[in-house]
């Protein structure tokens, strides 16, 4: 008898799970704390530790960010480390660095189960993205699953008919033209939830640099109220505890709140400045 096994629920499915549960409460999609629901907690691991990944993952969060877009990360160390990860109660999602059908069948392949597509600025960008985590006829992916860890090496049951309802897509607006088609990209079948970028965002509005700005905040809110009128979750990045709070007590859907790579630069410094003051060499 050959060995199977079941993957975990998707990101998209405890996104949507976690609407339901606040929407039976009393509240809505854009229900606050006291709605029923809060928004899925997460943070980035950028550093391509191993070690840095497992002890991020075992830390209580509900979701961890792999970045492969901005972090000098290869294939293989991105499976490595949805491999320390698996072992926690904790969601991964991996972000791929572009919005192409062969980068993201490897990152599908190598066991990324729920994918962020970043940069995609038109409803046509984001149906692209999904026809690329598709198998033909609805899509583009190639099938490789014997061979890879998507689909545990053929022991998924029946992965291939399954593999639409086993994998969850996550696609970025973080620009002004992003948000201008918000509700469009949102609208996009196939596509699970909506992630906000502000960094970029502020960039393209001429702001760099300045996520709190005023004009990159309303931005955001437009942006998401876009995405709620799709009836699409919507997620956002929020270092600024201010800006994050303020975020999670209006109904986002998901947020990240830190990196490992900043924490472990942010503490270090503050040792330094704690033990040294003005010896510190920096």
């Amino acid at each position: 008898m050959s060995f199977r096994v079941e993957l975990p629920p998707t990101f998209g499915q405890l996104l949507r799970q976690r609407r339901a549960v606040g929407a039976g409460a009393g509240g809505g999609a854009g229900s606050g704390a006291g709605g029923g629901r809060r928004g899925l907690v997460g943070m980035w691991v950028t550093s391509g530790s191993t070690v840095n990944a497992e002890i991020c993952a075992g830390a209580g969060l509900d979701w961890i960010l792999i970045d492969g877009e901005h972090a000098p990360l290869g294939l293989s160390q991105i499976q490595a480390q949805l491999q320390v990860i698996a072992a926690y109660p904790t969601t991964p999602v991996v972000r791929v660095p572009v919005n192409d059908w062969v980068v993201i069948k490897q990152f599908l392949d190598l066991g990324a189960q729920n994918l962020l597509v970043p940069m995609v600025n038109t409803a046509e960008e984001a149906a692209q993205a999904v026809r690329s985590v598709r198998y033909p006829p609805a899509g583009v992916r190639g099938v490789g699953s014997a061979l890879a860890r998507g689909a545990r090496w053929n022991r998924v049951p029946d992965y291939l008919t399954r593999a639409s309802d086993l994998v969850s897509l996550t696609v970025q607006i973080e620009s002004a033209q992003a948000v201008d088609n918000a509700e469009a990209i949102a609208a996009t079948e196939g596509v699970d939830a909506i992630f906000i970028g502000p960094s970029d965002l502020a960039a393209s509005m001429g702001v760099i640099g300045q996520q709190a700005h005023p004009d990159v905040v309303a931005a955001v809110h437009r942006a998401i109220e876009a995405c709620r009128r799709a009836g699409k979750p919507v997620g956002i990045n929020a270092f600024d505890p201010a800006l994050a709070h303020s975020y999670l007590d209006a109904g986002i859907d998901f947020i990240l709140v830190g990196a490992d790579v900043a924490i472990l630069a942010r503490q270090s410094e503050h040792l330094a400045a704690e033990y040294l003051g003005d010896k510190a060499s920096y």
